[in-house]
């Protein structure tokens, strides 16, 4: 709790996610007027969907994945960017992770999908930006440099979109694609936010070869 309380933008979040998601189980129709819904948002105008979405999730399991996650990297990014380059880091990545859900799915009308997912890995890759070949323990066992943990983190989502496709259905209603736009968007921010991070990141790989 010590490292939320030192970390008050991941507190925020979290706990708005976490508030969010939990009211809006008990009101599917929330679910329903904050997901992300490319139809309304052309028909509409209904824009606020890029950001609302991040807030609600699809179950229990899909807000504790994505929460348990940010818990663990939020923190100490947070301290390392600062409070208000952290949030513009988080909101930029859902933002262009909604960007690409919306790009490849604009044409169809079913789609619907929630989850601070493209935040999450923003949130992911920028800490790789940082701390590369730092172990995460991959089921609180298994050792794994970062970087191999995220790029496995977006080629499972890759794969996930792929077969989503060729089922032709909505599905889980997690946007897979939301997992890559983040993704990059998160490198990229951490990069314009705090230029230093690409000698840190290339400092790293020197180190491991010698």
């Amino acid at each position: 709790m010590e490292r939320l309380l030192e970390a008050p933008i991941t507190l925020a979040l979290l706990l708005s996610n976490v508030g969010v998601s939990l009211y809006a189980f008990t009101d599917p129709s929330l679910i329903r007027e904050l997901s992300f819904q490319p139809r309304r948002i052309q028909k509409h105008g209904q824009y606020y969907r890029f950001l609302t979405a991040g807030f609600v999730h699809g179950s229990g399991t899909h807000l504790a994945f994505n929460m348990i996650t940010f818990y663990f990297f939020g923190p100490l990014l947070e301290r390392i960017l600062g409070a208000g380059a952290f949030l513009i880091l988080y909101v930029g990545s859902e933002l262009a992770a909604h960007a690409v859900t919306f790009a490849f799915n604009r044409d169809d009308p079913h789609y619907s999908a929630v989850g601070a997912s493209g935040a999450v890995s923003g949130v992911v890759f920028a800490f790789c930006v940082f701390f590369p070949l730092r172990n995460l323990y991959l089921f609180f066992a298994l050792p794994i440099p970062a970087i191999l943990f995220a790029f496995g983190y977006v080629f499972g989502s890759i794969y996930a979109m792929g077969r989503s496709n060729r089922e032709g259905g909505v599905g889980d209603w997690i946007a897979h694609e939301a997992h890559v736009g983040g993704a990059i968007a998160g490198v990229v921010l951490t990069v314009l936010l705090e230029p230093r991070s690409v000698q840190v990141f290339l400092e790293s790989f020197r180190q491991l070869l010698g």
